[in-house]
């Protein structure tokens, strides 16, 4: 059996949309042979959809779009394993499942909810989510295949010191008799988890001593970034296929052969996580419905990356620079400021800033009393620029990226209204 890792990138609640990526896949993983596509962790409705799964009517759109996609997959040549957002059974405890269906040409052959459900970190699923009560194996072309859920494939108690759940469902179906196990995944990059993860599929595949198809999506949603990098493990502990990270992909893995594709990815990490800056501020850009972006520039080092990582994402072209001199600006800022746009090939506007302070100074002088000058006026300097690139969103419809550090941030370094506007 010739099996696809779709990795794809899916918008929270467009389902519609989503269903659409997730047929052309199977339609282009068809015509390179795959005998079944495998789609990521709630591929149909987009991960994390959060609050959304408050609502019934969300939940009942959800296994609408599965119908409608079981009934556009007739005359497909491949099955498909695809996420989607499950009605729970009457009498549970949370109204909904995160599911997987396994269908084939019109038909929906098959189901499985995720068992075990993270509840920490940025993960919340235990508050929106009913668990599995048990794991099922099901056959298809010939291979009897068990489906895992992402964390579902995070409890081998082989691998980990202390384990978080009592239930191995990779071991369950490994006993049930499962000839492959095929994970599907909503897994949020860091700099440590490309790694970990091929490290312990490869354990469980090589104890198992069987292949562990891992699929991930690839994307940016809201604060988190997926950055894919899906794989095969087969049973004598190599990667027997790669897709690459930061990008949409379909790798083909043959799981007769035991060999697949390969992709080329980021070996560097901090190569990797500049990938991730990349995907994440293109993916927010482009999912809130935005083209062109603005980004104050003061000639350090900070705006400037900014500047670079949202040229990368949209284009030179979709992005404006605007430097805004003001009375403790330094001279090397405007230069530098201009240097940065002019290397870039990005759009450069100077909005001074000096006569607008000197004008809110005199505002405030009589309630200030004479009081001496101090970070107040350095924050009204600051406001000022938030003021600017605010009035420019609006007139150009344009996103304003912030500048500021997480060092800055976790620190407080930063000024409310003025540098964290955006």
């Amino acid at each position: 059996m010739r099996i696809a890792l779709c990795q794809i990138n899916p918008t929270v609640g467009d389902m519609e949309g989503n269903a659409e990526l997730i047929l052309d896949a199977a339609r282009r993983a068809a015509g390179q042979g795959a005998d079944l596509a495998v789609f990521p962790e709630l591929a149909l409705t987009g991960y994390p959809p959060r609050d959304l799964l408050e609502k019934a009517s969300f939940r009942e759109r959800s296994v609408a779009a599965l119908d409608r996609l079981t009934e556009a997959s007739v005359g497909l040549p491949c099955g498909l394993v695809v996420g989607y957002v499950g009605l729970a059974p009457e009498g549970s405890r949370r109204p909904a499942t995160n599911s997987a269906a396994l269908i084939e040409s019109g038909r929906l052959l098959f189901t499985q909810s995720k068992m075990l459900l993270p509840t920490y970190d940025v993960f919340d699923e235990g508050r929106y989510f009913q668990p599995a009560a048990s794991q099922t194996v099901c056959e298809f072309r010939g291979l009897r295949l068990g489906i895992t859920i992402c964390e579902d494939a995070w409890n081998d108690k082989q691998f980990w010191e202390r384990p978080q759940y009592d239930r191995d469902p990779v071991e369950s179906l490994v006993w049930q008799g499962a000839d492959v196990i095929l994970s599907i995944n909503g897994s949020p990059y860091d700099m440590t988890k490309r790694a970990l993860r091929r490290q312990m599929f490869t354990a469980m595949a090589q104890r198992h001593r069987r292949p562990h198809v891992y699929v991930n999506m690839v994307g940016g949603n809201d604060q988190l970034v997926f950055d894919g990098s899906s794989f095969v493990a087969a049973a004598d502990g190599r990667i027997a296929a790669a897709a690459p990270s930061f990008a949409e992909d379909i790798v083909i893995y043959d799981a007769r052969t035991g060999e697949g594709e390969h992709r080329p990815s980021h070996a560097d990490e901090l190569e990797a996580a500049y990938g991730a800056l990349v995907l994440g501020t293109r993916d927010y850009i482009r999912k809130c419905g935005f083209r062109d972006v603005l980004v104050g520039l003061s000639g350090g080092i900070d705006s400037s990356l900014v500047a670079v990582i949202a040229t990368e994402a949209v284009g030179a072209g979709h992005v404006t620079g605007v430097s805004m001199p003001g009375p403790y600006s330094s001279d090397h800022s405007l230069t530098d400021a201009r240097a940065l746009a002019e290397s870039l090939g990005i759009r450069y506007e100077v909005v001074p800033i000096t006569p607008a302070w000197h004008t809110m100074i005199e505002t405030l002088a009589p309630v200030f009393r004479g009081a001496p000058p101090d970070v107040t006026e350095e924050n009204i300097q600051s406001r000022l620029r938030g003021l600017v690139l605010m009035a420019l969103s609006n007139k150009w419809g344009a996103l304003v990226l912030t500048t500021g550090n997480k060092s800055e941030l976790a620190m407080g370094y930063c000024t409310l209204y003025g540098d964290m506007a955006g």
